[in-house]
């Protein structure tokens, strides 16, 4: 028994980055508090991680407000819906490394294999909700997250823990860091492993086939391939001025969930390598009022589709016995070098200056597939006797590089004590599409020591994709290469109070609108700028300390999207509310439970199923975490509790009716020493 009073705060406090006045970077790439940030900002400490037994950054995402987290139905790639800005293929919500795009110039957004993240090397994470391109250019269009990796100081000691759990899941960690002097030295490795969820899938594309060719050959009804292997590995050494990163990520026999061609594939798999090295100088008050920070890097990124077939043997009555076979090996390799500078020298000012370029290529495309795209006169491809190589006259993009440079400033302005206008304007100019420039307006007002309040006006855009504006005619579409980017401009009015030191509240109200969204009219093959997007709504946020021991955290968020003609956008998340409890109820027994409820949910037009439903999950965890020896951390969660049957839409011409469900209840168990 301990001889002391213990308190939440001793174990995980929830005011971390709020009433404590959490620093954050994203907003505007100097530290500042969260309430002072010229933007609306959400920070998501490692003691929120630990606290929530998550063990991968997409369990965290979601008690953002206005942040949805789904997954789509090829490969279970997640998807990061803001605000109701939401699309399959999910490119308008930028994520950061270490302030590095994690992105793939091919599809435009996270890569095809993106899973989210683990979280043992994971220090905080920053979101921005709103636009972003003023500061961090493209892709910042419907929100920012900036995952900040932990240094030696962060870790302090060494770390080893396991992980199981249900789906044949497993996880093993080990995690080191420390400060010597003036050097920071800190690595992790994690390796973890899970067959997956085996939800049945009733019908899929190959079902409707087979009711117009007389066949059976759909696997339906029948279990997703969700199987999964990672392997993690991050190093980071910083030496005064100096910082310098390395970063392996490999994922093997990654499964293709509900298949490439939404035809159930339980044999196709993928495996994915990336790899990031970047060396970074930065020095404060060089002289009096001028601090200065340079970064070169570059990632490889290599993804290889093993044994894919988008329909199963005998599609298409019979005309494909091996399965109708269609995949590429792409290797792309990105580089940049970013120079930015802050300057203080005038009073009452703050500026930031920032230029850089980064540049893209696809070094290596190996394509195959066993048929070849049906011409005009033709209504089914036409079969080859296997799946050849395509030549290089065959491959499948017309272009195979992008250069990018951009130049940005940015000035915090103290009109008054109490009053801060922070304004910039960012350049970008592409090799491969026009240039665009973008904006940024912050007004922030310290109404009183509890209350600030903000008016914030931004645009940002979304660079169109290879697959957009270079893809050769395929089977089922091609780029063009006359797209403009998609442009956003978004007003928000926000509100953070401090009740007491033990509660906190936040309010916004938003209002946006996108132009030239790239969207697939019916029945075209090629996309267009051929649309807009309107939308408004509101997110509120309150964390209450109850008592010394116990804690609540609840968000609600409201949106409402509507395209050109005054169709709701379909399939985001109009509503949705989180809620978090935590429980010291013994010394060393901790209880972490979360609610969240997510409803609104509108059909594509045209669509004739019936409407989504609202789904709430329920998850806990039971911590017992030694206070006083620190060593011993052991906790046993549940997710889905009640086991909800619920689900995530389904496109309307996917074949899969029944939409995309989530997992049904499932458990874990987690051991670490630290030492």
């Amino acid at each position: 028994m301990l001889d002391i009073e213990v308190s939440l705060d001793d174990v995980f406090d929830v005011f971390d980055g709020l009433v404590k006045a959490e620093k954050v970077s994203v907003a505007t790439g100097f530290s500042q508090s969260r309430q002072q940030a010229p933007a609306v900002t959400t920070v998501i400490t490692r003691q929120d991680i630990e606290a929530m037994g998550a063990r991968n950054i997409d369990d965290v995402l979601e008690m953002v407000p206005g942040l949805h987290v789904s997954h789509h139905g090829v490969n279970n790639t997640s998807l990061y819906s803001i605000r109701g800005i939401y699309t399959s293929t999910n490119p308008e919500v930028l994520l950061m490394i270490n302030h590095v795009p994690v992105k793939s110039v091919v599809t435009g957004n996270r890569g095809v294999l993106w899973q989210g993240m683990s979280v043992q090397s994971i220090e905080r994470i920053e979101v921005i909700r709103g636009p972003g391109s003023a500061l961090y250019g493209a892709d910042a269009f419907a929100g920012v997250i900036n995952v900040i990796t932990r240094k030696g100081q962060d870790i302090n000691g060494s770390e080893v823990g396991v992980q199981l759990g249900s789906f044949g899941s497993h996880a093993l960690w080990a995690v080191h860091g420390k400060q010597y002097g003036d050097l920071s030295l800190a690595a992790t490795l994690e390796w973890s492993e899970t067959e997956g969820m085996k939800k049945v899938i009733e019908r899929d594309a190959q079902t409707a086939l087979d009711e117009a060719f007389g066949t059976q050959a759909s696997r339906a009804p029948g279990p997703v391939n969700a199987q999964h292997e990672a392997l993690e590995t991050r190093l980071d050494a910083g030496y005064r001025y100096v910082r310098a990163q390395l970063s392996y990520t490999r994922q093997d026999e990654v499964g293709t969930h509900l298949g490439y061609g939404y035809a159930l594939d339980p044999v196709g798999t993928s495996d994915s390598e990336r790899i990031h090295a970047s060396l970074g100088y930065r020095r404060e008050r060089i002289n009096p009022d001028l601090d200065v920070e340079a970064e070169i890097g570059t990632t490889y990124f290599h993804v290889k589709p093993n044994n894919l077939q988008l329909l199963p043997p005998g599609a298409f009555g019979g005309l494909f016995p091996d399965g109708l076979v269609s995949y590429s090996h792409l290797t792309e390799r990105q580089h940049y070098i970013q120079l930015s500078s802050f300057y203080r020298g005038i009073e009452a000012h703050l500026f930031r200056f920032g230029l850089g370029y980064d540049q893209a290529e696809l070094t290596r495309i190996s394509s195959f597939q066993n048929f070849l795209s049906p011409n005009s006169n033709e209504e089914l491809p036409v079969v080859l006797p296997y799946a050849r190589a395509l030549s290089a006259d065959e491959q499948p993009f017309d272009l195979n590089q992008r250069g990018h440079w951009y130049a940005y400033v940015q000035d915090s302005w103290s009109l008054a004590p109490d009053w801060v206008l922070t304004g910039g304007i960012r350049y970008d100019e592409y090799t491969d599409f026009a240039s665009t420039i973008n904006p940024r307006f912050a007004l922030v007002w310290e109404a009183t020591p509890r209350l600030t309040t903000k008016l914030l006006y931004a645009q940002a855009f979304r660079a169109p994709s290879f697959v957009e504006l270079h893809l050769k005619e395929s089977l089922l579409t091609r780029g063009n290469p006359a797209l403009q980017p998609e442009e956003i401009a978004s007003s928000e009015l926000a509100f953070d109070y401090i009740l007491s030191q033990k509660a906190y509240l936040s309010l916004n109200i938003f209002r946006y609108k996108t132009l030239r969204k790239i969207n697939y009219l019916p029945d075209a093959i090629m996309p267009t700028n051929s649309d807009s997007q309107r939308g408004y709504g509101m997110e509120a946020e309150i964390r209450w300390k109850t008592t010394a021991t116990t804690s609540l955290l609840v968000n609600y968020a409201w949106q409402h999207a509507e395209d050109s003609v005054g169709y709701r956008i379909p399939q985001a998340a109009g509503r949705s509310l989180f809620v978090r409890g935590d429980w010291l109820f013994m010394p060393n027994w901790y209880l972490d439970t979360t609610a969240r409820w997510v409803g609104g949910r509108h059909r594509q037009f045209g669509d004739l199923r019936p409407r989504l439903k609202d789904y709430w999950l329920f998850d806990l965890n039971v911590r017992r975490k030694l206070l006083q020896q620190g060593h011993w951390n052991v906790v046993f969660g549940v997710r889905n509790v009640f086991d909800s049957n619920a689900r995530e839409p389904s496109d309307m011409d996917s074949g899969i009716d029944n939409d995309l469900p989530l997992p049904g209840r499932h458990w874990f168990g987690e051991f670490r020493y630290r030492f």
